[in-house]
């Protein structure tokens, strides 16, 4: 039984995608969080340790009031003693040359006058009973609030420190009790500072240094958008050359200007393309060939059997041999294509390899082949890096492919040398030789040289020699024969291993067999 979707969903409809948020934005909005914490944090440090200095500051001002007053009550004691640092009390005040409370409240209000931001007020009874004359700060007498909270604190006949907040802002103020024997009333002497008026210089300092970062910010924010932009140019470019690479199109390539990180990977995917193009290319040609190769023996066979009389025993006879000789050419081909893909595609396992060994290892594999007699001219004593196998294949490779362009009977020598250079393994006919103009192109698939040369083979068998070759980091070279004749040869690169000097053998391998 089919299921029923959910009722309200939507059928049919494509929900996009979101795009993601860009690198260059992301990396910015992380530069500008950075910036900003770091910023605020240091504008929080900065603004709570000024305030607290002044806060500070604030209360060492009010504390010398006692001092002051006491100053006022006994100006002669006061004077003789010295100075012990700033003066605090928890006591009332006790005069001794004053009459009355009110007296004395009246001296200290008007020697003590207040300074900028201050205020001070004398309280008799609960009720205000002196001010300055001159207000060089601020007016406290009107202010009911704070008057019964400093009469309230100092109830007990301690002297009081506190915050208030009031009409003229937060303000900080001391009260001290005022007493005096013989006098009933009680009096109370309260000086306050605008703790927010003391604020005004670091308030407007940090005001500058939020406008300050700001601009900073704004700064950050424009110099880090080109930079980020100029520093992932080079990514987006990238992704744009990505998006042109089409099979049919391999060519474009990235910029490799400078000598930094991203031009290092531009250089490095350029050439990873490189490779690619080459292995498409190569892909290409091989299909292409290989379409080539098939077309003529699929041709020579189907034309044949449409040819073919059945009722003629003779000719079904002679279309068989012919269907069954091109059928065994397509067999050869196609394990020479896989032979090809196994020399281009294997790892090799690379050891040392005795040159010597290996060259009297060849010349008794060679010594088989009719038709010819196979000399040993030379011996290299020492090693090479590489893959004995495949070494092994490829020169023989080369003595099978000079023994099918020789004239039977013709001698062909073989032989390896070692030096600085690096080590040659070469095969020497005395055949037709190879065209000057051919030398470059018979080492690719299925070309076959021209000219003296017979036409035959799948075209591999070189190709295969050549992949062998480039995958010990070596190269492939075709040469004159003096007298006649072409010489290839395999070079090597050069190891860490002694380089004697090549040893002549001169041993002949004597046997022929005839056709």
């Amino acid at each position: 039984m089919p299921l029923e979707p959910p009722a309200g969903d939507n059928q049919g409809v494509t929900r996009s995608t979101p795009r993601p948020i860009p690198a260059r934005v992301r990396i910015l909005a992380a530069i500008l969080a950075v910036a900003c914490v770091g910023l605020a944090i240091v504008g929080s440090v900065t603004f709570l340790v000024q305030r607290e200095r002044v806060v500070h500051e604030v209360g060492e001002r009010l504390e010398m009031q006692v001092k002051s007053l006491q100053t006022v009550a006994d100006p002669v004691e006061n004077a003789a003693e010295p100075e012990t640092g700033e003066a605090t009390a928890t006591q009332a005040i006790d005069l001794q040359d004053f009459k009355t409370v009110e007296d004395f409240l009246y001296a200290a209000v008007s020697q003590l006058v207040p300074g900028r931001n201050e205020a001070s007020v004398a309280i008799l009874d609960g009720a205000p009973r002196f001010k300055p004359a001159t207000l060089s700060g601020f007016d406290i007498s009107r202010d009911q609030e704070l008057i019964d909270r400093a009469v309230a604190d100092t109830a007990d006949g301690e002297t009081t420190v506190g915050t208030a907040a009031t009409d003229e802002g937060s303000l900080r103020y001391i009260a001290i009790p005022v007493q005096m024997e013989g006098d009933s009333r009680k009096g109370v002497y309260v000086r306050a500072v605008d703790i927010g008026a003391e604020l005004e210089p670091v308030t407007a300092a940090m005001a500058t240094y939020i406008i300050a970062a700001l601009v900073v910010l704004a700064a950050i924010g424009v110099v880090g958008w080109f930079v980020t932009g100029r520093l992932l140019s080079p990514i987006r470019l990238m992704r744009e050359t990505a998006d042109a690479i089409t099979i049919a199109d391999l060519s474009p390539r990235l910029s490799t200007q400078g000598n930094d990180d991203i031009s290092d990977l531009s250089r490095t995917v350029n050439s990873m393309l490189d490779r690619i193009e080459g292995s498409v290319d190569v892909q290409r040609q091989l299909l292409d060939d290989v379409r080539h190769e098939l077309k003529t023996p699929i041709t020579i066979v189907r034309g044949h059997l449409e040819l073919m009389n059945p009722g003629d025993a003779g000719d079904a006879a002679s279309a068989r041999e012919i269907g069954i000789a091109e059928l065994d050419r397509l067999a050869r081909l196609v394990e020479d294509i896989d032979q090809l893909a196994a020399a281009e595609g294997d790892s090799y396992v690379m050891r040392d390899v005795d040159l010597s060994a290996l060259t009297a290892r060849v010349g008794e594999l060679v010594a088989v082949i009719p038709q010819h007699a196979w000399t040993v001219e030379a011996h290299a004593q020492g090693v090479v890096r590489g893959d004995h196998d495949r070494l092994l294949q490829a020169w023989l490779q080369l003595a099978d492919n000079a023994a099918k362009y020789t004239p039977a009977g013709t001698p062909i020598e073989i032989g390896s040398s070692l030096d600085a250079a690096g080590a040659r393994l070469w095969v020497r006919d005395h055949g037709p030789g190879i065209p000057p103009a051919s030398r470059s192109r018979i080492f690719r698939r299925f070309d076959r040289a021209h000219g003296k040369r017979s036409v035959g083979g799948s075209g591999l068998g070189l190709a295969i020699v050549d992949a062998i070759t480039k995958g010990h980091g070596g190269s492939c070279a075709v040469t004159d024969t003096p007298g006649g004749g072409a010489t290839f040869t395999i070079h090597l690169p050069p190891t860490a291993a002694a380089l004697p000097a090549p040893v002549r053998a001169g041993d002949v391998l004597q046997r022929e067999t005839s056709a």
